[in-house]
Order: structure tokens, then C-alpha cells, then sequence
């Protein structure tokens, strides 16, 4: 398979530069796979589409500010945008300076009082390790600090709005510095009436590295490697999705990286708890063992994601998804509109 495969035309003012005026006020388009079938909908009728039994699996990462400016001790501007924590206070990060960087420079981040210091103390390929020390406490500093760190394709800087509408209702566990997107439209009105109907829910943590942005640079998908994430499967919630599939119920998965997380940590479609890393690759010809539905957002041309869900649908109804999308100005990426798969 070629990267190549996976490409569409996008007109880029379909590309969504903000979030919709309410929550959950996003269009749904519903693919039927078993019918080929293309339906256009509001994401608040997806209640509709599920029955007494069915399970919503959620991602509960949370987005931390991971976006942060400051100046070099030498001179100069730098900008940092955290990955992960490797261990108390340091960090893995990229870097972007005026006058370059390399290990031993010192940085600070913030002003006034407000303010963490930086020591490079290892260099990776694309990233570096990083120090951090703050009379305020770290953690306390990036929170005041740091801005929400918006997709590269939101050609904006981030505003007071993103620290709500970039963070879904139930996000809890921090680590993430990009949002799980499908769940952005679920609201707390949404979420109990599909209590009420009888669609039990579930969380599993998945913490969105950039990398997810990242575009895919190899010709030939063989030789594609996935940026790890860590990820965790409570002991009960493996037994509540083990049970849905045990009776017959249909689990449905909320955003792709719940997908990549159920389909890491299982044996012969029963999911097993588990806590670690992933780098699974979902393509074309990988199989599905517990997701039987996907919510989902549009994703960008020649990504993993795009490939992701032609993988759970098929390419060529995902291109025909996609082309009916664009004729419809559905909005696309991150704070876009969201599509049902079942």
C-alpha cells in the first residue's frame, strides 16, 4: 500500500478554524457498511442509532497546556510544546528556537513571577529532554502559563474558548497535548439520555501525542513507524466490554485513539486490562476484534487516521464518504463535524 492511496481533495475553507457556536451542535453523517448507505444527520439524533445494551467506549485523557514561550539566558525566543513526562519534571518536548539549541542551554518560560526554568539535558531525533524547575511547582507554572496547544492546521492562536471547547466534558486524566476530537461533541444532556435509554458507557485513557499530526513521510506503508503512546484498561472496564461482547451488544468506540486502545490490549476480541505503551498501526488489512461501530471526525488526506478508517469501513467507501462530505461542506479536522460508522 501507498501513501498515495489515501489522498482527497480538501477545499481548505471546509477545514474548521473554531468550534461550532454550542456544543454538540455539529452535523453527523451516518455510514451504513453493511448497506453502503450514506445518511446526513445532527449529532444530537446519533441517540437514535443505538440500543438498550450497546456500549460507548470514551477516552478520558486530558489536555494539558502544553504550549509555552519564553527566552534563552543567551538571547533569543524559544517556544516548547511538551509531549510527556518521563519522570517527575522531566520531559520530552519539541523545541523551537530562534538561534537553534542544543544540550546545556538553559531557558526560562513565563514572566515576573510566573516562571519555569529549562535545562536541555538530551537531544532526540525531532524532540528533546528537558528539565523543569519552578519555585511554584511545575505543574502549577504550565497550567498558568501554558496555552492550549491547537492543531497546525487551526491557523490561529489559541483564545480563552479553547480551554473549554478543546477538552471534552468527561477529560480527567491528564497528559494529552491534542484532544481525543469525537468526543468534543458529547454534551451532558447527550450523555444522560443515552442513560436513560438503556447505552451504558465506559472510560479508557489513551494520552494524544503530537504525533498524531504527523504527516506520514515514506512512499511504501511497510515502512511507516507510529509514534508510542501510553495507554491504560482498567481491570473492570475490560470485564464491562468483555460482558457487552459475551451477550451480543455492540461496542462503540468514541474517536479513533479508543480504537487504537482496544485493539492494542486484546486476545481473540476479548480485551485484556492493561497499562503501557502503544504504537499499533491500524491499516488496511488489520483487523477488528472488539470495535463493532467508530465515531469519528474527518481526518486529514494521507493520514494514519484517514487510513485508519478505511481500514474499518473500507478505502474505496471512505473516498466516496469523503467526496459526498466535501459536496455536503461538512467541516472537517479537529473542530469539525462528526461522522457515525456502522
Amino acid at each position: 500500500m501507498k501513501t498515495s492511496d489515501f489522498d482527497y481533495l480538501l477545499p481548505e475553507e471546509l477545514i474548521a478554524q473554531s468550534p461550532p457556536a454550542s456544543r454538540g451542535a455539529s452535523r453527523l453523517l451516518v455510514f451504513h457498511r453493511e448497506k453502503g448507505r450514506i445518511s446526513h444527520k445532527s449529532f444530537s439524533d446519533i441517540i437514535n442509532l443505538f440500543d438498550e445494551g450497546d456500549l460507548l467506549v470514551f477516552n478520558d485523557t486530558k489536555v494539558i497546556p502544553a504550549r509555552l514561550f519564553g527566552h534563552k539566558e543567551t538571547g533569543g525566543r524559544i517556544e516548547l510544546l511538551l509531549i510527556r513526562e518521563i519522570e517527575e519534571d522531566l520531559w520530552e518536548c519539541m523545541l523551537k528556537s530562534s538561534k537553534g539549541s542544543k544540550v546545556g542551554m538553559t531557558f526560562s518560560l513565563g514572566e515576573g513571577d510566573d516562571l519555569i526554568r529549562a535545562l536541555v539535558v538530551d537531544r532526540k531525533e525531532g524532540s528533546a529532554i528537558v528539565k523543569l524547575s519552578s519555585a511554584g511547582g511545575v505543574k502549577e507554572m504550565i497550567n498558568k502559563v501554558g496555552r492550549m496547544p491547537l492543531p497546525p492546521y487551526v491557523k490561529r492562536d489559541a483564545v480563552k474558548e479553547d480551554e473549554e471547547r478543546y477538552q471534552t466534558i468527561y477529560a480527567s486524566k491528564e497528559g494529552a497535548v491534542a484532544a481525543p476530537t469525537a468526543g468534543l461533541h458529547f454534551t451532558p444532556e447527550l450523555m444522560q439520555g443515552l442513560k436513560e435509554k438503556g447505552v451504558d458507557s465506559a472510560m479508557i485513557t489513551l494520552h494524544v501525542g503530537p504525533g498524531t499530526f504527523q504527516p506520514v513521510r515514506v512512499d511504501d506503508l511497510e515502512n511507516h513507524r507510529m509514534h508510542s503512546e501510553h495507554f491504560q484498561i482498567s481491570e473492570s472496564v475490560a470485564k464491562k466490554i468483555n460482558e457487552v461482547k459475551e451477550r451480543g451488544g455492540r461496542v462503540i468506540a468514541v474517536g479513533t485513539t479508543t480504537v487504537r486502545t482496544l485493539e492494542s490490549s486484546n486476545d481473540k476480541g476479548k480485551v485484556l486490562p492493561n497499562e503501557g505503551e502503544t504504537d499499533i498501526f491500524v491499516r488496511p488489512g488489520s483487523r477488528f476484534n472488539v470495535v463493532d461501530c467508530m465515531i469519528t471526525n474527518f481526518h486529514l488526506p494521507k493520514s494514519t487516521l484517514f487510513m485508519l478508517v478505511s481500514a474499518f469501513a473500507g478505502t474505496a467507501n471512505m473516498k466516496k464518504v469523503y467526496e459526498e462530505a466535501v459536496l455536503e461542506k461538512y467541516r472537517f479536522f479537529s473542530y469539525g463535524d462528526a461522522m457515525l460508522i456502522i
